[in-house]
């Protein structure tokens, strides 16, 4: 979006407004296409039980997998299908599904060819150039693959698609200063002895020769030019899926769950089947997609986690990764931000960027232990508009008082989102995030409020006028409730707008990621305090995943806490979708008092929500040091069933 800031700041946020509109239109248009399923699979065989891969599938598991697909009126597709029905040449039948099989094991031409033959049934496999030139698996050298004759005689078939799963990218490469390897068809490599990160040109280069010499390589061996492109480990992103398309592969296959449309062609969703599952557990994943799974969140500080000394901050991590794994939950709110004052205000950050000063690179290494060791998803917290640096006064926003604008009394000490200039400044944060770290989501925290004061800044004012309508006077805009009101609704929807910005800046380099904003609870729990804050429920609703709702009664002083976080639960379930959208947080510190909140007290009100039908829970913060909340009640409260 940064074509516009060489113009009006108000045609720039009125075009941005558009574009948001458009692309809602086309999601919503998007999903009334035909839509079908992809499986993937890996290795199939003769016994998956004794197996340590948790990729096998034994034979007999993958003939009851088929039988059931063919029992339910499931019809197996072949690419052709899909890329003749994108052309507009056919219609897929309802409940399409899409074979795929990555590795190129010897076991698809010794177990899956003969059925595939037997029932006529398209497939298409996917093979590592590297793996193929040496004839060896690096992972597990003692499993065999399949050999050039084999591969051609599978595709002379007609039945099966020969894609690429890249050359020489499935492997991890060094993309951090801790060492962690990552997968590199989206790493920024890190130079150890340099102490830099490859440059954005010279990774675009990398990616582009790689997948050409994949396709080139494909077909002097096999005869046949690749069109599809299957990225390892399922990670990718709108750079290396531009060099796909310009290597002649305009199809390409992470390992989302979830249906695909034929406008998915360019990064299609695939379910990965793991853990051997029976028929049981096949039919729960291929009807459910492994969705609308409970959320349990714990809310990480990461200035709790550094030290000045490294080997200290090492010995954190381990012990907070060992923490969240023994926990048993899904998903760590995980802070990017340095806030040593505890003020809201990122004073640096922990990770490369353009604008403030790095606290330490740390935050790549954090969120990946915590993804590889302990299993859960990892949400970068990130403050909207609360960036403390040496820029103009006039990119902050402004309050009205004593008769004049001037700099706010709040605690957030917030760029304005009227401001062009400011806007960019945070998007490139953002980007840079994105850029460096590995992360499936976004929590933007809860600094994104205007009160029915601000933001009165000669710039916003012109634009309430010239784009909203309203008067460009404070006094006639704050004269009565209707006009504060309409000018708080304006204001919510504008930093909901620029969080979709933000949200589309991260996913070029992050295409997956979730959203989740945080939340207070008067605005819920009060419609009328929208005026105050700019925050509306079922705004928030529309535009993330999931509003992370601060449902912390202590905070709020609630002379009830147990009645006052059943009327939360109670207005929440009032609208379409909002139990299934909404995390309640806790709070396990009282900050009035700086004391910890009673396990008991803490235990009755995870109880409560449950009851009451909530489906996502969470809490901040956690204590490693102290225990708190105690492990042992967490893994009898708070934590979840591992599922397929």
């Amino acid at each position: 979006m940064t074509f516009f800031l060489s113009i009006n700041p108000l045609i720039y946020i009125h075009k941005l407004s558009f574009f948001v509109f458009l692309t809602i239109f086309i999601s919503n248009a998007s999903a009334n296409e035909p839509h079908f399923l992809i499986l993937n699979y890996h290795d199939i065989t003769v016994d998956a039980k004794s197996s340590l891969n948790s990729m096998d599938v034994s034979i007999e598991h993958f003939k009851d997998h088929l039988k059931w697909l063919q029992k339910n009126n499931y019809k197996i597709i072949s690419v052709q299908n899909v890329f003749d029905a994108a052309a507009g040449q056919s219609k897929l039948p309802d409940k399409s599904v899409l074979l795929t099989f990555d590795d190129g094991y010897q076991s698809f031409y010794n177990q899956v060819f003969p059925l595939l033959k037997k029932y006529h049934y398209p497939a298409t496999i996917a093979l590592v150039g590297t793996w193929m030139d040496g004839n060896i698996t690096p992972t597990e050298p003692g499993k065999p693959l399949l050999s050039w004759e084999q591969i051609r005689e599978i595709k002379q078939s007609g039945l099966v698609e020969i894609a690429s799963h890249t050359y020489d990218l499935h492997k991890g490469l060094i993309g951090n200063p801790q060492g962690n390897t990552q997968a590199a068809a989206v790493t920024r490599i890190y130079d150890e002895p340099m102490m830099v990160y490859e440059t954005n040109e010279d990774y675009q280069n990398r990616i582009r020769i790689a997948l050409l010499k994949s396709a080139e390589f494909i077909f002097q061996h096999a005869g046949v030019r690749p069109r599809v492109l299957i990225w390892p480990y399922g990670e990718y992103n709108q750079q290396s899926i531009q060099a796909s398309r310009e290597a002649g592969m305009p199809m390409t296959m992470g390992l989302k769950d979830g249906f695909n449309t034929l406008a998915d062609i360019n990064a299609l969703k695939r379910l990965i089947l793991v853990d051997n599952p029976d028929v049981k557990q096949f039919t729960e994943i291929v009807t459910k997609l492994r969705t609308n799974r409970s959320l349990r969140v714990a809310h990480l500080d990461m200035d709790y986690l550094y030290d000045t000394d490294p080997e200290q901050t090492e010995h954190n991590l381990d012990r907070v990764v060992q923490r969240i794994k023994d926990m048993h939950i899904s998903t760590v709110y995980l802070q990017a931000y340095a806030d040593p004052d505890g003020d809201g205000n990122a004073d640096a950050l922990y990770f490369p960027n353009r604008h403030l000063p790095v606290k330490q690179d740390l935050f790549n290494r954090v969120a990946w232990q915590l993804k590889t060791v302990a299993r859960v998803k990892v949400y970068a917290w990130l403050p909207i508009l609360a960036y403390q640096s040496k820029i103009p006064e006039s990119w902050y926003v402004q309050e009205w008082h004593e008769g004049k604008a001037q700099k706010p009394s709040h605690t957030y000490t917030r760029l304005s989102p009227f401001n062009p200039e400011a806007r960019q400044y945070i998007a490139e944060i953002y980007e840079d995030l994105a850029t460096y770290c590995n992360f499936d989501g976004i929590l933007f925290h809860d600094d994104g409020i205007l009160s029915d004061y601000e933001d009165a800044s000669s710039l916003a004012l012109e634009y309430g006028k010239h784009v909203w309508g309203l008067p460009d006077q404070f006094e006639l805009l704050h004269k009565t409730s209707e006009i504060r009101m309409t000018w708080a609704q304006h204001k919510t929807e504008l930093i909901n707008q620029f969080t979709d910005e933000l949200t589309n800046r991260v996913r070029i380099y992050r295409p997956d990621i979730k959203t989740a904003r945080n939340f207070y609870a008067m605005p819920l729990l009060e419609p009328y305090t929208e005026e105050w804050y700019a925050q509306s429920y079922p705004s928030f609703l529309a535009h993330y995943d999931y509003v992370a709702i601060e449902a912390m009664p202590f905070m709020e002083e609630a002379k009830k806490p147990m009645e006052w976080l059943t009327q939360l639960v109670k207005e929440a379930a009032k609208q379409p979708n909002g139990l299934n959208k909404t995390v309640f947080e806790l709070q396990s510190v009282d900050w009035k008092t700086q004391k910890k909140i009673a396990m008991p007290i803490f235990i009755n009100q995870l109880k409560l929500l449950k009851k009451l039908g909530v489906n996502h829970i969470g809490y901040y913060p956690d204590n490693v040091f102290e225990d708190q909340p105690r492990l042992s009640n967490l893994q009898q409260y708070f934590s979840i069933p591992a599922l397929p």
